[in-house]
């Protein structure tokens, strides 16, 4: 893919995209009516979450087949448009894939619970005995068959049983599924999980595993070499430095999610929904140690939501005005002027907020079964709800807010999950519409970003690192210099950088000495 490294790329999570049949679901041709939308917002990469057929237990992340399309979303006629659409608009298209696991109406788990004698039946792990190994979505993560006397393990969902990559077999099929999708002119792929892929789950060995970087090689060897592919790995259980290892040793993988920086509001070792304030200069240091250490060798991924994390306004700016429109234009300046690719999540460009419900509201199994969980440990239902208004993954799922019509434009019918009510005053069309909207600037700073080599190529240098207030940085080349200053607070803050010499790319205020809550500031200079 020409230029990979300055594409920028923008997540699609199809139910709460657009729908165009008023079903209340989003669809790919709701996507296909949108894609000038994106073209000029200045997106390269789609990335599509999965639109496989699927029983939708974890919104389909848990696949009964790879080949087939999801009904909800709408053909392969369908997703075959959307893609000779976007390659007419010189945008590429990436599936999300997820080979950790399928679903447990997959034919091939079906086949599995045939017993031993079933060629399926290995295509899955299973053992006499139940160990300790959790769910991440709560309990066990061993499911009893009583036919077979036998558990069958899955890390996610009970619906979720993960696939045995031990069996080469298994593997053929995944990498035959693979090249399909190639074949027909996909881009690439982002890969669930895929740090679990290489996993020993009788010596309890999960994320990295023994045999992760062999199965890589393996998966570029027979489905990516050769080809023009954009891949990204997510990988949660792994180290910024193994990371960084994983992508600078393996073809198979042009970078990968790896999440510390979002890990940083929650207490060490307690979870995600054990809530913490967090602390600036820790996103500093873990901010700074990504971007040493994928210096030389290895490409970040730049991001602060996906339809995984909330949203980023509500979690790590203020949602509430007169803040939410400069908060959301600090967060995209302080991540966007790093070395690395930028992810949009969608609604994200307009600064959409996250949602509190009731808990019956709430569609996503994790959140429906932390709350079960947290419950039954005596947690306080006040303390429960605080930790899913702040982590639910809902919170990114709502539907898109496009403009003030009914379901903010998104369907015609009742969403299939509740639409955030502030699409009255948040929204696609009056942003685009506002000379200050969050739009147009991230129009202005992806155009910036794509012009200037620094944006690549600089070094990446911490400046009043002690600061407490302010997150400033600068990117610096053989002929470039780059100055970010962030205030990360509500305060009005001094700026302490002399910049009086610099030109002024972007920023979200006019005064630059008397730095106001959320301000951001980007400026540059040619060096000699």
């Amino acid at each position: 893919m020409e230029n990979k490294r300055k594409a920028v790329v923008y997540q699609i999570y199809p139910l709460s995209f657009k729908d165009s049949n008023g079903d209340g679901i989003g669809d790919i041709l709701g996507i296909i009516s949108e894609l000038d939308y994106l073209k000029d917002l200045g997106i390269d990469v789609i990335w599509l979450s999965p639109v496989y057929q699927s029983p939708m237990d974890d919104n389909g992340y848990d696949i009964s087949d790879y080949y087939e399309i999801n009904p909800l979303f709408g053909t392969q006629d369908d997703l075959m448009l959307l893609l000779k659409t976007a390659h007419s608009k010189g945008l590429k298209v990436i599936m999300d894939l997820v080979l950790n696991h399928t679903s447990d109406e997959h034919v091939w788990f079906k086949e599995a619970l045939k017993g031993p004698q079933s060629p399926y039946y290995d295509y899955y792990i299973w053992s006499k005995e139940a160990s300790d190994i959790t769910s991440v979505f709560s309990g066990s993560a061993w499911q009893y068959v009583p036919h077979l006397n036998e558990y069958y393990f899955h890390l996610f969902s009970v619906k979720q049983p993960d696939l045995n990559w031990q069996n080469p077999r298994l593997r053929q099929e995944i990498y035959q599924m693979i090249n399909h999708w190639l074949d027909l002119g996909f881009d690439g792929f982002r890969l669930d999980v895929i740090d679990l892929i290489g996993k020993d789950i009788h010596h309890k060995q999960l994320a990295d595993g023994p045999y992760l970087e062999t199965y890589l090689t393996e998966l570029y060897d027979t489905c990516f070499k050769g080809r023009d592919v954009f891949t990204v790995g997510e990988m949660p259980g792994i180290s910024l430095k193994r990371a960084n290892e994983i992508t600078a040793a393996q073809k198979a993988l042009d970078m990968v999610f790896q999440f510390d920086h979002i890990a940083l509001d929650e207490v060490s070792g307690q979870g995600k929904w054990v809530l913490k304030k967090l602390d600036l200069k820790a996103l500093k240091t873990t901010l700074g140690h990504t971007q040493h250490l994928f210096k030389d060798k290895g490409w970040a991924s730049l991001f602060w939501s996906n339809h995984d994390q909330p949203r980023a306004v509500s979690r790590y700016g203020n949602p509430k005005e007169p803040y939410r429109k400069d908060s959301a234009k600090m967060l995209f300046t302080l991540l966007f002027a790093m070395k690395g690719t930028p992810y949009i999540y969608q609604g994200e460009e307009f600064g959409m907020t996250g949602i509190e419900m009731n808990i019956h509201e709430y569609r996503d199994i994790e959140t429906k079964n932390i709350y079960q969980e947290l419950k039954a440990k005596g947690w306080k239902e006040a303390d429960i709800m605080t930790s899913i208004y702040a982590k639910s993954r809902d919170n990114s799922r709502t539907p898109m807010q496009w403009n003030t019509s009914p379901n903010g434009g998104f369907s015609n019918e009742t969403p299939w999950l509740k639409m955030n009510p502030n699409y009255i005053r948040i929204n696609r069309d009056l942003d685009v519409m506002d000379a200050d909207g969050v739009i147009s600037y991230v129009k202005n700073l992806l155009k910036i970003r794509k012009s200037l080599d620094v944006f690549t190529e600089g070094e990446f240098r911490l400046i009043a690192e002690n600061h407490l207030n302010l997150f400033i940085y600068e990117r610096v080349s053989k002929k470039e210099r780059l100055v970010v200053i962030c205030n990360w607070t509500d305060e009005v803050v001094h700026n302490p950088i002399d910049i009086s010499s610099m030109t002024l790319l972007l920023s979200n205020a006019k005064e630059h000495h008397t730095l106001k809550p959320y301000y951001a500031g980007l400026f540059y200079e040619k060096r000699d």
